[in-house]
C-alpha cells in the first residue's frame, strides 16, 4: 500500500508543471509528509495528555492543522467537499498563508533551535511549494492522508520507502548523488566503530542523514531492553549534524523523523564557515561518521578557518573532523582515494597531521562504482584520536563483479572485511604497513603487495563521469579567479 501511494504521488508530480526532477519530487513529497507526520504527532500528544487528565497545547493554530486545511472530513470520515479547498484557492492558501505562517516559527523559537517548533520554521523558510496545480495538490494531500505514522512498524516501512526515494534521487545524477552513501557501507562503518548509548555521534556533512539514521538503528536495536532514560538520551542527546544545502537539510530532517527521532539535532549551516580554532571540548564528539562532498572548492575566506590551507572541500572537512573528535574518539570517514597519495603541500601536511594526532588503524579500499554515477575511487578511513599511528591495516574490497545500478554494493560484500578487521590478518586482500616505512611525503596509497600490478580498464561511464567532474571543478576555479579579478 505504502509503495503504491508513493508511486501515485510521483505520478502526479510528474504531470505537474512545477516539479520537473527527482530532486523536486522528494522535496515536495517531504513537506507534505512532514505536515502529515506533525498532525499524527500532535494527535498522539493530545491523546496522552487526555489520558493523564491534562490539556495539550497544540503547536499549530487551528486554521493550519492538517484536518482543517488539508483534509476536512464529514462525520462519516469522508473528505468534506464543501469545506475542502482545491484548485487556485488551495495553492493560494498554501503559498500566501500556510508557508509564511510556518516559516514564522523560526524567528519565534530562535533561542530554542533543537525544538520541533524551530525545525518547522527552518524547513518552511527554505522550501517553496512547487506544485502549481491545486487539483494535483488536492490529490497528493488525499494520498498522504492515507499514510499511517503511528506504529513503529508503519514508520519503519515509510522510512524504508523514503530511503529508496533518496537512492533514486542519487541515481538520477545532477547533484542528487551527493545525498546518497550506500547503506551497506554505512552499516559496515558503524559496526566497526560500535557507538554506544551515552556517546555523542556527529556528521558534519549530513546530507540525507544516512549515517545518523543507521547509527540510530544500530544503537536502538535492542529497544525492548532499553530504559526510558536510554531512549530519551537517544532521542535528544546522541545524534548531531550540520548541513549547508537547503534540500539536503530538509531531506535529512525528514529521514531522521521517519526513523523515529522526533526533533533531529541538525543545524542548517556551512560547517566549514566555523573556525576550527574556536572548537572547544564541549563541541567535541565521541564518534564521527561522514562522507564529505567530493570535488568541492572553497573560497579563500573559508580556507582561513583552517591551519592547512586548501581549496579541496573534503580536506577541510578532514581537519574539522580531527579537531571535533574527543580524545579517544573514533571516526569513519569516506574520502577520495587520492587523499592517500596527492603530492601537493596541503595533502602531505594533512596526512602528516592525521598520522601524528590519530591512530589511522584501518583503510578500506572501495571498488570503482561504489558510488553510482560519481566515477571516482574512494576509501573509508578508520581512526582514533589521541595516539600516533604505528601500523595501518588495508583491506581491498573486490566483490568479483562490476559495480553499478544493477549490481550495487550489498551487505554480503562487506562480511569478510567486518570479520577480518577484528584481528587484521594478512590475506590476499589485506596487508599491514608500518608508518616507519612511509616516505617523507607520507604516501599511503593502496598497493596490495600480494597482487601483481595490473592495468585496470575503467568502464566508459566512469570515465565520462570523471570528465564531467573535472569540467565542473575547472569552471568553479575559473569563476573564483574571475571574482577575484
Amino acid at each position: 500500500m505504502f509503495e503504491q501511494t508513493f508511486k501515485n504521488i510521483d505520478d502526479i508530480l510528474y504531470k505537474d508543471s512545477g516539479a520537473d526532477s527527482e530532486l523536486d519530487y522528494i522535496g515536495q513529497t517531504s513537506w507534505v509528509m512532514f505536515l502529515r507526520y506533525l498532525d499524527e504527532l500532535e494527535q498522539d500528544k493530545a491523546d496522552t495528555a487526555e489520558l493523564e487528565g491534562k490539556e495539550y497545547t497544540y503547536i499549530l493554530d487551528e486554521e493550519y492543522r492538517w484536518p482543517n486545511w488539508a483534509m476536512p472530513k464529514t462525520a462519516e470520515g469522508k473528505l468534506d467537499i464543501h469545506r475542502a479547498m482545491t484548485g487556485p484557492d488551495l495553492v493560494q492558501f498554501v503559498d500566501q498563508k500556510l508557508f509564511p505562517y510556518l516559516a514564522g516559527f523560526k524567528q519565534k523559537n530562535i533561542d530554542n533551535p533543537q525544538t520541533i517548533e524551530y525545525k518547522i520554521g527552518e524547513i518552511f523558510s527554505e522550501l517553496k511549494n512547487k506544485i502549481q496545480s491545486g487539483y494535483n495538490l488536492r490529490e497528493i494531500l488525499e494520498y498522504a492522508d492515507e499514510l499511517p505514522f503511528r506504529s513503529q512498524k508503519d514508520k519503519h516501512e515509510l522510512s524504508h520507502l523514503y530511503e529508496t526515494k533518496i537512492k533514486n534521487m542519487g541515481n538520477a545524477g545532477r547533484n542528487g548523488g551527493q545525498y546518497y552513501t550506500p547503506r551497506p557501507l554505512i552499516r559496515a562503518i558503524i559496526q566497526v566503530l560500535q557507538p554506544k548509548i551515552g556517546e555523542r555521534v556527529y556528521d558534519g556533512a549530513v546530507g540525507s542523514a544516512g549515517f545518523l539514521c543507521e547509527a540510530y538503528e544500530y544503537m536502538s536495536r535492542d529497544r525492548e531492553n532499553l530504559s526510558t532514560s536510554d531512549l530519551e538520551t537517544l532521542q535528544t542527546k546522541t545524534f548531531y549534524g550540520k548541513e549547508k544545502k537547503n534540500l539536503a537539510y530538509i531531506i535529512g530532517i525528514m529521514n531522521m523523523i521517519l526513523h523515529g527521532i522526533e526533533a533531529p539535532n541538525i543545524i542548517h549551516t556551512n560547517t566549514l564557515s566555523e573556525n576550527i580554532r574556536d572548537i572547544q571540548e564541549k563541541d567535541r564528539y565521541h564518534v564521527i561518521l561522514a562522507n564529505p562532498p567530493f570535488g568541492g572548492k572553497e573560497r579563500p575566506e573559508v580556507q582561513q578557518n583552517f591551519d592547512i590551507k586548501t581549496g579541496e572541500t573534503a580536506f577541510l572537512f578532514m581537519q574539522h573532523f580531527i579537531k571535533s573528535l574527543k580524545a579517544g574518539g573514533r571516526a569513519g570517514i569516506v574520502i577520495k582515494n587520492t587523499f592517500l597519495s596527492n603530492s601537493d603541500n596541503a595533502s602531505v601536511s594533512l596526512r602528516k597531521h592525521l598520522l601524528e594526532s590519530c591512530n589511522l588503524h584501518t583503510v578500506l579500499d572501495l571498488p570503482g562504482g561504489t558510488f553510482l554515477g560519481a566515477g571516482v575511487k574512494t576509501v573509508a578511513l578508520f581512526f582514533t584520536k589521541g595516539e600516533p599511528t604505528r601500523n595501518i591495516w588495508y583491506y581491498q574490497l573486490s566483490p568479483g563483479r562490476n559495480m553499478g545500478k544493477t549490481n550495487p554494493l550489498n551487505d554480503r560484500d562487506l562480511e569478510e572485511f567486518l570479520a577480518l578487521q577484528k584481528t587484521k590478518p594478512e590475506t590476499e586482500k589485506s596487508w599491514t604497513i608500518s608508518t616507519s616505512d612511509v616516505n617523507q611525503n607520507y604516501d599511503l596509497q593502496v598497493k596490495n603487495p600480494h597482487k601483481k600490478e595490473e592495468v585496470i580498464l575503467r568502464e566508459p561511464v566512469e570515465i565520462v563521469a570523471e570528465m564531467k567532474l573535472l569540467d565542473k571543478e575547472t569552471k568553479e576555479i575559473l569563476n573564483l579567479i574571475l571574482e577575484l579579478l
